[in-house]
């Protein structure tokens, strides 16, 4: 794996971002941002800073560890006068603003966007929420597991005669936050072609319903909702995760015709191709269980060894099911340098996401790990001493 590199500029480098959030969607898109040179700050409270800090493994601040790279803390205490007139500055010298307080949090402060863009009317305010700064709920604390639930992925999520599945991840921050980069990048240009800034307002909803959204089509159709099929899809067959001779697993998809066929004839059941159960897609999805336990006989028959080199041999789009143990040394994730390793001064060298995507003339890069509380607080301050806000 590929040891980090901390002389990097970046495509970003210029742009000053001031991040109030906390927790993870807002952490992810100010990630993005500094992962291509945007100087980042942080702005923390005093003592326990951001509430990411306080999701630990083993005693660990891990998840800090990792989307906390790349950035700058300043701790301020903007409940007081001189603390918010700091703050002030910090915004008057910015690019941009990322929060994530309730609907209505930044004007109880005293900085509603109209206050913002009066000090600073290039100013691009992202506004992460749960549920959106208009509409019933947006007084409604919102975070990713209730979205999860209430998006329908959770309905979606799962095998049939099991309740409904939340992910084991912080999925919907997460992909919020990807959307929020690429508004807040596309509001940036705007401000820059026409020096007018702009709030981004970015639910935590409507971007994990957008991944499920022809749900909303299919129903209109069938009048029914997709019900829960486990590994399976409702659209593709085969598709799903099959257990081999010694109890590891493959996953498996023949998304397209010319893949089902060519899986046929892998597995040695070439008729299957004109059988009229699974010659074409619309056939096959009716009857997925039945040909899931044709293909579920061969897999299992032999090791995930065998099966994989069978698959690999004709060209099959069939991979390994794996944990992180499998991927730290696997062959990908060296060769393609998916993993990195950032130098901490508490946990030296921690393991973690490369940057993405990958530019070709302007890539991203590492210039520092995830700070220690408060630990830029004076250079910070520094810079935005002689600003004044009248």
């Amino acid at each position: 794996m590929k040891a980090c590199n901390l002389n990097h500029e970046g495509p970003l480098a210029g742009v000053k971002v001031i991040d109030l959030s906390r927790l993870v969607a807002g952490n992810m898109l100010s990630l993005f941002l500094a992962d291509f040179g945007a100087d980042v700050i942080k702005i923390e409270r005093p003592e326990k800073g951001d509430d990411l800090r306080s999701w630990r493994e083993a005693g660990q601040a891990v998840y800090w560890k990792v989307y906390g790279r790349n950035k700058r803390s300043a701790v301020i205490d903007f409940k007081t006068e001189d603390g918010l007139d700091q703050l002030k500055k910090l915004i008057k010298s910015a690019q941009i603003v990322v929060e994530n307080f309730v609907p209505g949090g930044l004007e109880k402060m005293g900085l509603s966007p109209n206050v913002l863009h009066e000090l600073n009317p290039a100013l691009v305010i992202a506004r992460v929420s749960g549920w959106g700064q208009t509409g019933p709920y947006k007084s409604k604390p919102g975070f990713g597991t209730l979205v999860e639930a209430m998006s329908g992925f959770a309905y979606l999520n799962g095998f049939a005669d099991k309740p409904p599945a939340l992910p084991p991840l912080a999925m919907a921050d997460m992909i919020a936050g990807i959307y929020g980069a690429a508004g807040v990048l596309t509001a940036l240009r705007a401000s820059e072609k026409n020096g007018i800034g702009q709030v981004v307002d970015l639910s935590l909803f409507e971007p994990i319903f957008s991944l499920i959204s022809s749900e909303a089509a299919k129903y209109q159709l069938s009048g029914e909702p997709t019900m829960r099929s486990g590994n399976q899809s409702s659209h593709t067959a085969p598709r799903n995760v099959y257990a081999c001779q010694d109890d590891k697993h493959i996953a498996l998809s023949g998304s397209m015709q010319s893949m089902a066929m060519k899986i046929f004839d892998t597995i040695g059941r070439p008729e299957l191709k004109t059988d009229p159960r699974f010659h074409d897609n619309d056939a096959r999805v009716l009857n997925r269980d039945l040909l899931d336990g044709i293909i579920q006989e061969f897999i299992g028959s032999k090791t995930q060894d065998e099966c994989l080199g069978l698959f690999e041999q004709a060209n099959v789009t069939a991979g390994p099911v794996c944990s992180v143990a499998d991927l730290i040394d696997h062959p990908f994730i060296v060769g393609r340098e998916a993993i990195v390793h950032l130098e901490d001064e508490e946990l030296g060298s921690v393991p973690m996401h490369n940057i993405i995507p990958r530019l070709s003339q302007s890539p991203g890069g590492f210039r520092r790990a995830a700070p220690r509380l408060g630990e830029h607080t004076a250079d910070v301050l520094a810079e935005v001493e002689h600003i004044t806000l009248n």
